[in-house]
């Protein structure tokens, strides 16, 4: 298994394609072995694609101390120069965005062109769901309370309409096939305890790079009303909303192709 041995930690990756450099920066929990995953899916057939699991979680390094943002930026900016690229594309998406946005602040020459998904700058200019406030939930509790607030359109009354599509979304979200293994909970403690801290919001004018900010119309952990400010906040950022809740990616058709066309400017 491909590892990169980078500031004392492991990280496992998996890089796939030809073309521009994309460093692609998953959300809370992420973890490439629960498939499909982004290496799956469109960005590889069309960038030299590198994804990555962020410490804490997945098969990378899982040390039990405080992890911040500038940790994770700087994790990221490794990540680049291990691959050997000056720059990069950035795509993050929820948690990633946030991440991808720390990076693109504190080293704003390694990042080319950035799209931020279904994510938010914190501070004033809103923060994204609180996980960490659910954190003492089960799995299938919190898939149920997330439910309509991940899509704002699954509510009651669509649940009751459709019952098995309802059972089989909880299904997924449920599933965690690693839940038990060594560290996993502490590592996933210590990343909620980062993204409850996240704020970019009074920095993103520094922001100079293009930008796209890509976002569900029906996102309820990533409002529309935030993409709106971070839109307004980053200069000359483009926003764009799609049909769909937070996975919005994968409900709307056009939403890939937009970003890819993006990215390759």
């Amino acid at each position: 298994m491909p590892f990169a041995h980078l500031s004392g930690l492991d990280f496992y990756y998996e890089r796939s394609g030809t073309g521009v450099p994309l460093l692609f920066i998953s959300g809370t929990g992420g973890d490439l072995r629960m498939k499909p995953s982004v290496m799956d899916g469109p960005f590889p057939k069309h960038f030299d694609t590198l994804s990555y699991d962020q410490r804490g979680l997945g098969q990378s390094s899982k040390p039990d101390v405080a992890y911040t943002m500038a940790d994770y930026a700087d994790d990221a900016a490794a990540l680049i120069q291990f691959a050997r690229w000056n720059e990069a594309n950035v795509a993050g998406a929820s948690f990633g965005g946030m991440v991808a946005q720390e990076l693109t602040l504190r080293h704003p020459t390694k990042v080319k062109r950035l799209v931020l998904m279904c994510t938010s700058p914190g501070g004033e200019g809103g923060a994204s769901f609180p996980f960490h406030e659910i954190d003492h939930m089960s799995r299938a509790e919190r898939a149920r309370h997330m439910m309509p607030i991940a899509d704002t359109r699954h509510d009651a009354a669509w649940a009751a309409a459709d019952p098995e599509q309802y059972e089989f979304l909880l299904k997924i979200a449920s599933a965690d096939p690693y839940a038990e293994e060594p560290d996993r909970a502490m590592g996933a403690r210590h990343q909620l305890d980062a993204r409850a801290k996240h704020d970019t919001w009074s920095r993103l004018s520094q922001i100079k790079c293009p930008v796209m900010i890509a976002a569900g119309k029906y996102d309820g952990i990533a409002t529309p009303q935030t993409q709106r400010n971070m839109a307004g906040r980053i200069p000359r950022a483009a926003l764009h909303f799609y049909e769909g809740g937070h996975m919005f990616m994968l409900q709307d058709r056009a939403a890939f192709p937009e970003m890819i066309s993006f990215l390759n400017g």
